[in-house]
């Protein structure tokens, strides 16, 4: 539901641009709630417009071409912007993008987004980084689902949904956790067994708790951390020491 556009942002990537770019967006942005399972991107159907999310949690899921089968692949949060393929003139894409935690955007249409991306440089600089970070992302979670076990692969996707929603509980169920992961419900149960086990999260009927965020990091191992290091480098100029 549209509603009036907000004088200060959340959105990370808004926050990031250039003063005099903002002020030309801001007539163009729409803000709009975003309920669950609200659809952000639908698989090969036209985009009509990108969300700059200034609350809550999306998720990007890649479906096999047959059988249906499902994975997640991307996060996006008050960092980012939803429907991400326009900004590379691409009207629509196979992959589907939702609302995981519900929240808040702002909208703004394919021809406003072209617009912008034709006529101010800051504009396209920073979200083509964007997109750069976000192939990123994928790209670790194609990693993580080859080379790293279910543990790391879980800490890793709490890890990351602890970063956008910035609260310590999330309403999380193993049945989709499992979903979203790729694997049987049972193994993600055991799991999560096992990090209850070590206080590093408590877990409750539909919700999980985290209580300890660096052993969480720790037990994700190597498979957190590199696109949230290369976002703060590339969107938002933090000098990182190697």
């Amino acid at each position: 539901m549209p509603g009036p556009v907000p004088t200060a942002f959340r959105n990370r990537l808004l926050k990031a641009l250039p003063e005099r770019t903002l002020a030309a967006l801001a007539p163009l942005l729409e803000p709009v709630t975003l309920p669950r399972r609200d659809n952000l991107a639908e698989p090969e159907a036209a985009t009509p417009a990108v969300t700059f999310i200034e609350m809550g949690l999306a998720s990007v899921v890649a479906t096999g071409l047959r059988d249906g089968e499902t994975v997640e692949v991307a996060h996006i949060g008050p960092e980012g912007v939803a429907g991400f393929h326009l900004l590379l003139g691409v009207d629509r894409a196979p992959s589907h993008t939702f609302m995981l935690v519900p929240g808040t955007g702002l909208k703004a249409s394919m021809a406003d987004v072209t617009r912008m991306m034709d006529e101010d440089r800051e504009f396209r600089r920073l979200m083509l980084r964007y997109v750069h970070v976000t192939q990123l992302q994928i790209s670790y979670s194609v990693l993580a689902n080859g080379r790293y076990t279910l543990a790391e692969r879980l800490a890793r996707w709490l890890l990351m949904c602890h970063d956008r929603l910035e609260e310590d509980e999330m309403a999380l169920t193993h049945q989709f956790l499992a979903q979203m992961l790729g694997v049987r419900r049972s193994g993600v149960t055991n799991e999560i067994h096992v990090l209850e086990g070590g206080q590093v999260i408590k877990a409750t009927r539909g919700s999980i708790r985290i209580l300890d965020r660096p052993r969480l990091e720790a037990r994700a191992g190597g498979s957190y951390g590199v696109p949230e290091r290369e976002y703060r480098r590339v969107i938002e100029g933090e000098r990182l020491a190697l």
